[in-house]
């Protein structure tokens, strides 16, 4: 006993200010909530628009791994020599979104819109580009990307089931640990400026290399109703840690300083307004999938 409380005690030291304090807003996960192969059964033969809606109702509803709830501290620092004292610290999850338990789960590909929505409810939001380097610089393991054919296919449930099979194996194969702050296995959805003119539109980014490069770089070309198995949504905490003071990032994003710690493009104006207008275009669709 003495032992595992030892490690607990560990663990929590090595992820700093983001305790479980920052996971209190997801539900716990009901006894009897899909697995993940069940969850991609239920899938199959459902329209786009269908498989939106119940991706977000069993997010919201909790039916999420337990290691997605113990977040990692993510250090950023502005690109700056005056504003070299300022030490960023972002709670990120250790893998992308994934429906079902730590024994049986499956990394869901959605649309922007939907992770805006179901990150806003749980209390998180989605990464800048800058963010997505930083996982990747100081992950504790970088996955090789696995493309697959390119095609009509890679919306299907299928690609997704395949793919999520595929990641799993080379966890396994490296001796990866659930928890672990893992990168490279998908692309990111992400936070930009772009959409602010682009709101028809969805915004990826990442899947880095072995060099350490993005083999996407960030895009809005694809549609808002566009997902595909490669796309992955990360939680990042709201809460973020600056010289150790706790203050909101939707604040921080607007701060000409500190954006320049999360954002390459410094700051993201009226970052609210915008993910406002992306979640009620999400919204109205998923709304009129449930009717």
């Amino acid at each position: 006993m003495l032992a595992v409380s030892g490690a607990r005690a560990a663990c929590a030291a090595a992820r700093g200010p983001c305790d479980d304090s920052l996971t209190r807003s997801i539900p716990v996960r009901a006894p009897d909530a899909l697995g993940g192969h069940a969850f991609a059964e239920r899938l199959r033969g459902m329209s786009d628009d269908e498989r939106e809606s119940i991706i977000r109702r069993e997010l919201i509803a909790g039916n999420i791994p337990n290691f997605l709830r113990q977040l990692v501290p993510i250090q950023l620092r502005p690109q700056s020599v005056d504003a070299a004292r300022i030490d960023v610290i972002i709670c990120a999850a250790p893998d992308y979104l994934a429906i079902g338990s730590d024994e049986d789960y499956l990394l869901v590909p959605m649309r922007l819109g939907t992770a805006l929505l179901s990150a806003h409810d749980l209390g998180f939001t989605l990464p800048t580009p800058r963010m997505v380097d930083a996982i990747y610089a100081q992950a504790a393991a970088h996955l090789v990307p696995q493309p697959l054919p390119a095609g009509n296919e890679m919306r299907s449930t299928t690609y997704s089931v395949h793919h999520n099979a595929m990641v799993s194996e080379q966890r396994a194969t490296l001796g990866v640990e659930l928890g672990d702050l893992i990168a490279g296995d998908k692309k990111d959805l992400v936070l930009t400026n772009r959409l602010r003119s682009h709101l028809d539109r969805v915004a990826i980014y990442g899947w880095h290399s072995a060099n350490g490069r993005p083999i996407q770089p960030l895009s809005t070309v694809h549609g808002w109703r566009y997902a595909d198995y490669s796309h992955g949504a990360r939680l990042v905490s709201t809460d973020i840690f600056v010289n150790g003071q706790r203050q909101s990032i939707f604040r921080a994003l607007q701060d000409s300083r500190l954006a320049r710690a999360l954002s390459d493009e410094g700051a993201i104006a009226d970052l609210g307004g915008l993910i406002e207008a992306l979640e009620r275009r999400s919204q109205s669709l998923l709304t009129a999938a449930i009717r």
